[in-house]
């Protein structure tokens, strides 16, 4: 199976990982348009050559875009003019806007609309991890839109990385991402940006911050280029949950300044209900 990868980062670079240590296949050929990282990515064994566009998809019988938003918008259908009988994916986080792209093209069928819901904070390369995706969920989306055997084989490439495939259309994945994903490197970045601002010291951010502090800040080192395409691609979703999320904070900021002990304490315990599902 002859695979090509487009987009040599944390997700791409731990899937080109993952698909040859499970045996998925043997050869990765990489499409990298930043020289640093697609000579780091040869280095690191992440592919084994990076070649352009047109001689990856010749070559290939998967073509996986693993690049932003804001790309995979650019190069999803020029992907598609150039395939025969290979198969696309797409791995980005917002679905609407890309599946709508190519809902006429007359390769549509070739296309598998995919989102592994894995990730850290770091990117490039560099950041490419074992068992990035090990009994995660992948998405699919639209799945009836594309052919039985564009299904099959992307439907294999993740039961190899020991993924758990779900269903959704469009829309329905663009809310939950929203809730899910979204909102919660909103919030992180928005803390940390708090902090910068009234800390002018580094010295005792760096000596008082623990475990607390850095689990909540983590997603904040996340790519700004990345999460600028998804904020505004998925900007519909995002306000909505942004206008909740708001009233949730005024709340527990209402119930702060008159000491209502009880209240809050209710909103604690029914926060602590996630505990249940996320174990």
């Amino acid at each position: 199976m002859n695979v090509s990868i487009i987009g040599l980062g944390l997700i791409g670079g731990s899937l080109a990982i993952q698909l040859k240590k499970n045996g998925f296949t043997t050869s990765i050929i990489g499409v990298e348009a930043n020289a640093e990282h697609a000579e780091l990515a040869i280095e690191k064994g992440l592919v084994d050559r990076v070649v352009s566009l047109e001689d990856a998809i010749a070559n290939s019988d998967i073509v996986i875009l693993a690049v932003s938003a804001e790309i995979t918008l650019k190069l999803l259908p020029q992907v598609l003019d150039l395939v025969d009988q290979q198969v696309v994916i797409d791995v980005c986080s917002i679905k609407r806007s890309v599946c709508e792209l190519v809902s006429i093209h007359s390769k549509r069928k070739n296309y598998v609309s995919t989102h592994p819901m894995a990730g850290t904070e770091n990117s490039g390369p560099k950041a490419a991890i074992e068992n990035l995706f090990e009994n995660k969920a992948v998405v699919f989306v639209e799945r009836e839109k594309s052919s039985e055997k564009a299904f099959k084989l992307v439907s294999e490439l993740f039961v190899a990385i020991n993924m758990r495939i779900i269903y959704m259309n469009a829309i329905e994945h663009d809310i939950h991402a929203a809730y899910v994903s979204h909102i919660s490197h909103i919030s992180s970045m928005a803390l940390a940006i708090t902090v910068l601002e009234k800390e002018k010291n580094e010295k005792d951010i760096f000596n008082l911050a623990s475990g607390g502090f850095d689990s909540t800040v983590r997603l904040a080192k996340s790519s700004a280029q990345m999460w600028t395409s998804i904020f505004t691609n998925n900007s519909d979703n995002i306000l909505v949950v942004l206008e909740e999320y708001i009233d949730q904070l005024s709340n527990f900021k209402q119930l702060i300044e008159s000491g209502n002990t009880s209240e809050i304490n209710l909103l604690i315990n029914k926060a602590n209900k996630i505990s249940k599902i996320l174990k």
